[in-house]
């Protein structure tokens, strides 16, 4: 296999490790711009407070027409002096949110990008020194505390998948020319798919966890989460991808030499050419075959001089080339 074969070798694994860190891309990109409606659909969480209501009876009065029609009206009240949107959808860098237009998502502001990012509800609907922040459960304020530190962590991993995955395709140039290149990038891409399997199942279960506590303690208000689909599928492709660049550089290690298969004889000057056999400088006789033995016995040479190679130019060879 000569260069053009060793190229198509590395081009399989380059391939694979440029679609992860695309992929990778696309998951920072997403809820960082308000006017990309393709950008904004990629999001890990989603809070949707279009129905918000607080039940009368969760703050321990009679439930009448006259109590539930003025609940409505300070809920109603409350929704926009707080200035509640409909969505918030959390990413990795920062949040948007905005209103439902006929059905479709129209977001009408995003938060500047934040590394080690987190969604604090609390203080995004300016709930900081009012008591309603203790309408959530016990159960919630723990799992938002827990949410903080595992999405610093997150932010961390995410970072050094991106470095390693850079690096990957650096280094990756350098196995188009030797395997030893090959197996340099195999490490690379290993501690790549290692950090990236890392966030993909950090932020799965992360975001899963906070989805369900959310919906346990404010279903009650009309309040909901869930999951963004874009996001986690284009985040499992990147491992996806990246695993399987892994397989291939370590395969491109292992075979693919980049030597070609020709084994050149003799001069270089082109010449095709075969080889004959040479006849055996003892000729075609035998020697007898004589088994006595004893003190003093020599065996006969039967004419045949013993090879004295010193008198030879080169030593003996039973094929010589013969040029077409």
């Amino acid at each position: 296999m000569g260069k053009a074969g060793r190229f198509a070798c590395i081009f399989t694994p380059m391939a694979l490790t440029i679609a992860s860190l695309v992929c990778l891309i696309i998951v920072g990109l997403g809820g960082t711009n308000k006017n990309d409606s393709n950008l904004n659909s990629f999001y890990f969480f989603r809070a949707n407070t279009t129905d918000i209501n607080v039940n009368p009876s969760d703050l321990n009065i009679p439930s009448n027409p006259l109590t539930d029609a003025l609940i409505n009206q300070t809920t109603s009240a409350a929704k926009n002096a707080l200035d509640v949107k409909d969505f918030y959808h959390v990413s990795l860098w920062s949040y948007c949110v905005g209103d439902f237009d006929n059905g479709k998502d129209k977001v009408t502001y995003c938060s500047p990008r934040e590394n080690e990012f987190w969604f604090n509800p609390v203080e995004v609907w300016g709930l900081n020194n009012t008591n309603i922040d203790q309408l959530f459960s016990k159960e919630l304020r723990s799992g938002l505390h827990a949410y903080q530190q595992a999405a610093k962590w997150m932010f961390i991993v995410y970072v050094i998948a991106v470095v390693a995955t850079i690096v990957e395709i650096l280094v990756g140039i350098f196995a188009l020319f030797s395997r030893l290149g090959s197996l340099a990038t195999t490490i690379v891409s290993t501690i790549s798919s290692l950090f990236l399997i890392a966030f993909a199942l950090t932020a799965t279960i992360l975001y899963a966890t906070l989805m369900g506590s959310f919906n346990d303690a404010l279903k009650k208000y009309n309040i909901h989460g869930s999951l963004g689909h874009n996001m986690y599928v284009t985040v499992w492709l990147a491992v996806a991808f990246s695993f399987g660049a892994g397989f291939f550089w370590l395969f491109s290690s292992c075979c693919c030499s980049g030597r070609s298969n020709r084994i050149k004889y003799g001069d270089q000057s082109g010449k095709k050419g075969t080889y004959e056999r040479v006849e055996s400088p003892y000729g075609h006789r035998e020697a007898p075959v004589n088994f006595q033995s004893g003190p003093g016995y020599q065996a006969p040479h039967h004419g045949v001089p013993l090879n004295n190679m010193g008198d030879r130019g080169t030593a003996y060879e039973p094929y010589r080339r013969a040029d077409v």
